[in-house]
C-alpha cells in the first residue's frame, strides 16, 4: 500500500513506510466489513498530505523518536473518516476516479466505518501520550465538524461573502492541515516561535489547497481530477469563484450565478463557466491561493535549513501549481 510517490515523500521515506505498516495494523477488526471498507478508502490513491506534514514537521526539528509515526497514522484515520462521512452527506458517487464507499456498500456501512476510524484515531492519540497533542487534535475535530455543518448550511445561499467563505474552508479543510503540522511541532518540543510558525504553515497550506480545489472545479480536467467539473455548482456550493463573480459581474451575470447557486444542478453550467472567466474570478481565486502559499513559505524561515524544510517549501509550491 504505497501513497503517490513524489520527491516530497523522499525525505521521510522510511517514516512513510512505517506509517503504511501502522495503518494496516490499526485497520484490523473482528468485523470483516470494517477492514474491507477501511482498506478501500485508504488505498484509493490520495497523496496523504496530512500525515506527510506530521512527519516533516517533526523531523524538521530533529525529533529523534517514533511516536510521530503513530501521530501521522491517526491523523490519516481522522481524515479518512471525514471523507467517508462527507461522501454520504454530499451523495457523492466518485472520488479520485473510483466509486465512493457509499456508492459501493451503501450509506450506513460508510458512516459506521467512518465512526470506527474516528474512534481508532482517539485510541492512537492516547498512545502518543501527549496532553498538548490531545488538546490540539480534540479541538481540531470540533472546528472541522463546525466547518462541515457551516458548509452544509451555506448550500444554496448566494448571499455568502468572502469572509464567510474563508471561515468555512478554514474549518472544513485547513484545520486538519494546521493540526498536523502543529502537533508534529509539539511532539518535537519546538520553541514557541517554531511551534507558531508550523501551526500557521499548515493553516495557510490548507487554505491554498482548498482554494485551488475550488478553482479546479471550474477549469480542471475531469479525468485527471477523478470528479466532474462543475460538481460544486451542481451541489449549490457558493465557493470563491462564484462569490467574486457576483461581486464584480453586471446585473445579468449576477442574476445567473445567484439562480445557479439557489437551484443547484448543471442547467446553467456553460453560462457560469463563461461568467467566472469574464469577471476574472478564476484569476482572482488563483491569486488568493498564491497569497496563502507565500504566507506558508514565510513561516519556514523560522526553521533550521534541512531537506525536510525544503520538502515543506516544495509542498507549498505544489499546492498552487497542481492540476488535480
Amino acid at each position: 500500500m504505497q501513497p503517490n510517490a513524489s520527491p516530497l515523500h523522499a525525505a521521510v521515506a522510511d517514516d512513510f513506510a512505517a506509517v503504511d505498516r501502522t495503518i494496516l495494523a490499526q485497520l484490523a477488526s473482528r468485523v470483516p466489513l470494517v477492514e474491507t471498507i477501511g482498506r478501500y478508502i485508504i488505498e484509493s490513491g490520495g497523496k496523504r498530505l496530512r500525515p506527510l506534514l506530521v512527519l516533516l514537521a517533526a523531523r524538521s526539528l530533529n525529533y529523534p523518536g517514533d511516536r510521530h509515526v503513530t501521530l501521522a497514522t491517526l491523523i490519516e484515520f481522522m481524515h479518512t473518516s471525514t471523507l467517508l462521512h462527507d461522501d454520504v452527506v454530499d451523495e457523492s458517487h466518485l472520488r479520485r476516479g473510483k466509486a465512493t464507499a457509499n456508492d459501493a456498500w451503501g450509506n450506513a456501512p460508510s458512516v459506521l466505518v467512518g465512526d470506527f476510524l474516528y474512534s481508532r484515531s482517539f485510541q492512537m492519540m492516547v498512545e502518543v501520550g501527549s496532553m498538548r497533542v490531545m488538546e490540539i487534535l480534540s479541538g481540531a475535530t470540533c472546528v472541522i465538524a463546525e466547518g462541515e455543518v457551516l458548509q452544509l448550511t451555506n448550500i444554496g445561499n448566494p448571499d455568502i461573502d468572502e469572509a464567510a467563505y474563508f471561515d468555512t474552508i478554514q474549518g472544513k479543510t485547513a484545520m486538519l492541515f494546521e493540526a498536523a503540522s502543529h502537533s508534529g511541532a509539539v511532539l518535537a518540543e519546538a520553541t514557541p516561535a517554531q511551534e507558531e510558525a508550523l501551526k500557521l504553515y499548515g493553516r495557510y497550506l490548507g487554505l491554498a489547497f482548498q482554494l485551488v480545489d475550488d478553482l479546479l472545479d471550474y477549469q480542471g480536467d475531469a479525468d485527471a481530477m477523478g470528479k466532474n467539473v462543475g460538481d460544486d455548482l451542481a451541489e449549490g456550493k457558493p465557493t470563491l469563484p462564484l462569490i467574486h463573480a457576483m461581486a464584480n459581474g453586471n446585473a445579468e451575470q449576477v442574476s445567473v450565478v445567484r439562480q445557479a447557486i439557489r437551484q443547484g444542478g448543471l442547467d446553467h453550467l456553460d453560462e457560469v463557466l463563461a461568467i467566472v472567466h469574464d469577471t476574472g474570478a478564476l484569476d482572482y481565486t488563483r491569486r488568493r491561493a498564491e497569497e496563502m502559499a507565500d504566507r506558508a513559505l514565510a513561516q519556514l524561515e523560522l526553521l533550521p535549513e534541512s531537506r525536510y524544510r525544503d520538502s515543506m517549501a516544495a509542498l507549498a509550491h505544489l499546492a498552487v501549481e497542481r492540476q488535480t
